[in-house]
Order: C-alpha cells, then sequence, then structure tokens
C-alpha cells in the first residue's frame, strides 16, 4: 500500500533511482530553489539535499517534478480514487451507497483517522530559527515554507469532520515577524477563511497546525478541489491507502502522527504583519500586504525529520504537476460540475487563474439554427460560481456541437475555434468591481478587478489569416507586426503610460484610428506589448503575457466600439492592452552570480553533472 511517511518514500525513490542525493553543501538562499528549479525544467529526479548550510535538517526537492514520478507515489491508490469519480461516489457514502460489492468499501475505511496516544511526530522540538530558511527569488521578503499544510478546525464543530487543510505559503522570517510568529499568506475562497471568520466572530484565537513532511498523501489533498463536506485530512489517508494516523498537540488540535515537522499555535484576534514579497506562480513577485500572524507556541519535529520544499515562478514549475495529476484524477466528474459543460482548462501557462477555457453545450432551442450563444452563457455563469474557478479573469467557451473533436488541452485549436466564430459586437460579457486572484496585480487594487466572458457559437465567420499582409498601416508608436497564432496580430507598443483603471490615451487613439473596413481587422485580435517578438516566438510567451498583463474593463477596446443598453462590443477588431502597467508586480527574474554557481554543479564531476 502507500507510505506512511516521508522516509519510506525517500527509500523507495533512491532504491527505484528516481532521487539523487546531494551531498555538497547548498545554500537554501537561493541556490537551493534555482537548482530545483532547472532540474525541475530537464525533468529531472527528486533531489535529497543532505548538507544544508546553517541548517541541521536535509531539504527534499522536486518529489512531484514530473508527472510519471506524481503518478508512482500514489500508484496503489489512484484506480481506486478514479473508480470513484466515474462511478460519481462520495467517498463519505460508499458503504451505504454501494456497498463492499464494487470493491470500494476497504478504501472508504482508509477515509476515517484513527487516533494514537503518541507518535513520532512529537517526539523532537526545534524553534522556528533553526528551519531550513528557503528563500526562492532575490527580492522576497524573508524565509518561506512552500509545501505547508495548513490544518484548521471549525470553531463550531471541532474534530477532523470540521476541519480544512490547505496550502497557503507560510513566511518564517524577516519583515516584522517575531521569532515566534509566521506569517499566514490565504487568499479568497479558501477553507480557513471560514474558520477564521467563525473565531473572530466568537473573539477567540484561531488553533493552527501547520505540517511539514509526512506522506506524499498529505501535500496532494491539501491542494485538492474536494467536495463540500470532504476533509482534506480524511481524503490524505484515501490517497495514501491507508488509515491517518493522528495525535493531537497541545493547542488542541490534531497532526498526523508520521508528519515531519509541526508548527503549533494560534491566529490571535485582529493581528496581522506585512508579508511578503514572494516571487509567485504567475511569474511575478506578490507584493508586501497585511495577513494573518501565527504565534507558534510550539514546533515539534520527528526524529530524521525531512524537510521537503518545492519554488514556484512563471509556469511550468512543479506545482504545473499537481494540477496535472488532479485533473487526471478528477476528470470524469467535470461533465456533472455543471449541466452540459463537457470540458474545462484552467490555463496553467497563463498563471492558472487569469485564463480558463471550456467547452460547453447549446440545446436550449434545438430547432432554431446559429442562435449564437445562450446556454453558453448560463454554463458561463455557472462555472464563475463555483470556488476557485470563480477567480477566473478570462473565461473563453465555445459549443461542443460545432467541433465535436475540439481538445480542450490543444489552446491553439480552441483559439482557431473561437476567433473564427466569435462575434466582438454580441459575444463578450464583462463583470466590473468584483473579484480576481490576490496574485493578480492587473486589477484596481489588491483581490479586486473585472472578468470578461467570451462566448462563440454557431458557424464559421471568418478565415483567420495565417500570414502578415503588405498593406498593414500602423499609427504612429505602434511597431514590429507579429503574427502569434492564426487571427491574432501582435504589436509593439510605447511604453504604457496612464493612469489605473482608465484605458490608456494610446490605446484609445489606436483604435479611432482605423474603421470596420481597414485591411487590420482581417485579424479578429489585436494584442499592443512591450516586446512583440518575445510574445508572439511561442503560444505559452503569448498567453503569459496576455493574460496576466490585462485587466478586461480596462484594457479591451475595439475597433469602431459601441455600447448599447449596457452592452459594449466592436464591430472591428478587439485591441487588448498587454503591455505592462506602472503598478503591476515586478516579473522575477535569476540572481546571474547563483545561476553561475549552479552552472558550475553541473559540470563534469559536479553534483549535479547530468541533471542540468
Amino acid at each position: 500500500m502507500g507510505y506512511r511517511n516521508l522516509q519510506e518514500t525517500v527509500a523507495d525513490l533512491e532504491r527505484t533511482a528516481q532521487l539523487r542525493r546531494i551531498d555538497v553543501e547548498v545554500d537554501p538562499c537561493l541556490e537551493v530553489g534555482a537548482i530545483q528549479r532547472r532540474v525541475y525544467a530537464a525533468g529531472g529526479p527528486a533531489l535529497l539535499f543532505t548538507k544544508v548550510k546553517g541548517c541541521d535538517f536535509p531539504m527534499l526537492g522536486n518529489l512531484f517534478g514530473t508527472l510519471a514520478r506524481a503518478r508512482y507515489l500514489f500508484r496503489d491508490t489512484l484506480p481506486a480514487i478514479e473508480r470513484l469519480v466515474a462511478l460519481k461516489v462520495d467517498p463519505g457514502s460508499v458503504f451505504r451507497e454501494i456497498g463492499a460489492s464494487l470493491g470500494l468499501a476497504r478504501h472508504a475505511w482508509h477515509l476515517l483517522p484513527k487516533s494514537a496516544s503518541k507518535g513520532p511526530l512529537l517526539q523532537h522540538a526545534t524553534t522556528l530559527a533553526q528551519l531550513p530558511q528557503l528563500v526562492s527569488w532575490p527580492e522576497d521578503g524573508g524565509a518561506f515554507i512552500t509545501l505547508p499544510q495548513v490544518y484548521t478546525e471549525s470553531p463550531d464543530k471541532s474534530g477532523w469532520q470540521g476541519s480544512n487543510l490547505g496550502m497557503y505559503r507560510v513566511q518564517i522570517s524577516g519583515g516584522e515577524y517575531a521569532p515566534d510568529e509566521a506569517g499566514l499568506h490565504y487568499q479568497l475562497h479558501r477553507g480557513i477563511g471560514v474558520h477564521h471568520t467563525a473565531a473572530l466572530g466568537k473573539g477567540q484565537p484561531l488553533p493552527v497546525n501547520v505540517f511539514v513532511g509526512g506522506p506524499p498523501s498529505l501535500a496532494l489533498a491539501a491542494v485538492m478541489p474536494l467536495p463540500e463536506g470532504m476533509p482534506e485530512l480524511a481524503f490524505a489517508g484515501l490517497l495514501s491507502g491507508h488509515r491517518l494516523s493522528v495525535v493531537k498537540t497541545p493547542n488542541g488540535l490534531l497532526a498526523p502522527a508520521e508528519a515531519d515537522f509541526c508548527l503549533s499555535g494560534y491566529i490571535l484576534p485582529g493581528q496581522t504583519r506585512p508579508e511578503g514579497p514572494f516571487g509567485d506562480h504567475l511569474g511575478y513577485y506578490s507584493l508586501t500586504h497585511d495577513f494573518p500572524v501565527m504565534k507558534v507556541t510550539q514546533l515539534f519535529h520527528r526524529p530524521g525529520a525531512i524537510w521537503p520544499f518545492t519554488t514556484v515562478g512563471r509556469p511550468p514549475q512543479e506545482d504545473t504537476t499537481f494540477g496535472d495529476l488532479i485533473h487526471e484524477m478528477t476528470g470524469a466528474a467535470i461533465p456533472d460540475l455543471v449541466p452540459g459543460v463537457r470540458a474545462i482548462h484552467a490555463v496553467d501557462v497563463a498563471g492558472v487563474h487569469p485564463l480558463l477555457l471550456a467547452i460547453g453545450s447549446e440545446r436550449y432551442l434545438p430547432y432554431v439554427e446559429n442562435t449564437g450563444p445562450q446556454e453558453l452563457l448560463t454554463q458561463a455563469n455557472a462555472l464563475l460560481g463555483q470556488g476557485q474557478l470563480s477567480l477566473a479573469k478570462y473565461l473563453l467557451i465555445v459549443n461542443e456541437k460545432d467541433q465535436p473533436e475540439l481538445d480542450i488541452h490543444d489552446i491553439g485549436a480552441f483559439l482557431h475555434s473561437l476567433l473564427s466564430r466569435i462575434d466582438w459586437r454580441r459575444d463578450l460579457h464583462f463583470q466590473t468591481c468584483t473579484t480576481i486572484d490576490t496574485l493578480d496585480y492587473s486589477g484596481s487594487a489588491l483581490n479586486a478587478g473585472s472578468k470578461v466572458v467570451m462566448a462563440a457559437s454557431g458557424p464559421v465567420r471568418r478565415r483567420l489569416p495565417t500570414e502578415l499582409s503588405g498593406d498593414l498601416r500602423l499609427p504612429t508608436g505602434f511597431s514590429k507586426p507579429q503574427l502569434a497564432v492564426p487571427g491574432v496580430l501582435v504589436l509593439q507598443g510605447e511604453p504604457w503610460r496612464g493612469e489605473r483603471s482608465v484605458p490608456s490615451a494610446d490605446l484609445l487613439a489606436f483604435c479611432r484610428s482605423y474603421t470596420q473596413e481597414d485591411a487590420i481587422n482581417a485579424f479578429p485580435l489585436i494584442v499592443i506589448v512591450d516586446d512583440a517578438e518575445f510574445s508572439a516566438q511561442k503560444l505559452e510567451n503569448l498567453l503569459w503575457v496576455v493574460f496576466t498583463r490585462s485587466a478586461p474593463a480596462n484594457d479591451i477596446e475595439g475597433i469602431e466600439s459601441f455600447s448599447h443598453a449596457k452592452h459594449w462590443g466592436c464591430s472591428g477588431s478587439l485591441v487588448i492592452d498587454a503591455r505592462s502597467k506602472s503598478f503591476h508586480a515586478p516579473p522575477l527574474e535569476d540572481d546571474l552570480d547563483v545561476e553561475r554557481r549552479v552552472d558550475a554543479l553541473g559540470v563534469t564531476g559536479g553534483a549535479l553533472h547530468g541533471l542540468i
């Protein structure tokens, strides 16, 4: 069956040549993270750093670095979980609904944590300063825990049945934090927020445990989009193939007996500290903002404890594998999420939340041809009301009937289908003054911005250009036209100058310099960027630039645009201003001195030879 702890995991991966020990001293400040990202990019093994500068604990990186290795880690339980999903079964009711005859009741038994009076986790104590001080990017505000499992219980329903386990980054040094304090960066639509709200309502501290390490099932459970009422701690047992042994810590909460570390303490009412900056998974820094602070009253660790970590940055990174594995496990449940929706894809290379693709169905009027999007709009609204899907900034949805063979993961083909059918006069639907991802700085303020639904249904309206024409007239200040993909024209503009939440003057002037009769309208989508060559070089660059650097309500304009009965559209090309703005967070850049040190480890005879 599955692993009971991280030590079993490491031993197995080493035995099967899926792990490499790095026995030279490495610095957790920048160097370890740079190594992990380089080995991930090369599709390399898990890495056990045995000599960590300034720390007695070994660090484990790149554990989930390939999809093949992630599948291997859960090889004993993935078939059962996929079967549960395919049968549309709530794991918590397996006994009642389908019984043991289908062979799933045994797996459901693993959902129930079992209490223990003692466990390895509680045998030793340490301090925050003695933990690995991982700093991933040059401008990070301190050291962070990057694979934390943050555990809370409802103040109204104690015990694992009312618990939440989520992966919210934890800052353990720097800034204004005292030696026994840690910053908890939890964002919108996270379960811990419900518990924190309830505790504040009662005027009580919220007990918190932060687990690090333990069986890999704990980390995956912490990022799973589970149904309401399914505790992640229970699901970790299902993933691991055995009941999870738990112990109670002095703050009254549970903790996995086989975890490697546990920060135990409280969030005190009304206490926040400036948290960040932190190089995040959109490829930019998330800046300093006030977040809840955790008072760490005890810090436990097991004998032989190992510190697992990851680093994030412009995708794809190791967290991409989590998304891929989760999609494999839960893909069969997508059609039941919203009736009529066949597939969804939160696009990782665009930063996940900025861009959501969907394939839906038009079934409202089967006796009427080519009515345009109708049920698609109902489905789009429903998707934007689903948990973290509600953070999508751009939702692009097409009709399955128009192209039944369309693969939603073929993004180029999806864009071709949408752009060849969409009517910009009719098929744009904005939400303004709404919530967006905390990490997205394109909006009007932290957590605040706009969304747009682009819905396409019906016959092909236009043939998409596959080359640039010679009669392309450009206004002053716009140059270097590039064809990124069929139908998408990329132009280089001058550096953005303007005011937040207001379309820039040169964007408006660009659109007003054309009519719908001009040749440029052969391209249904025009994108203005800072570097046209980079943005058009490959589709991944285009998606990252466009969807992380634009806000729908502020940065979308069009040729011969209009507003009628509060509906906005345009008769010519749609234009998106995807330039960097003065209020955007800075992009992540590697430290060149650190990169040279990593290069030196990759030469013949070096610790990383053959890995980078």
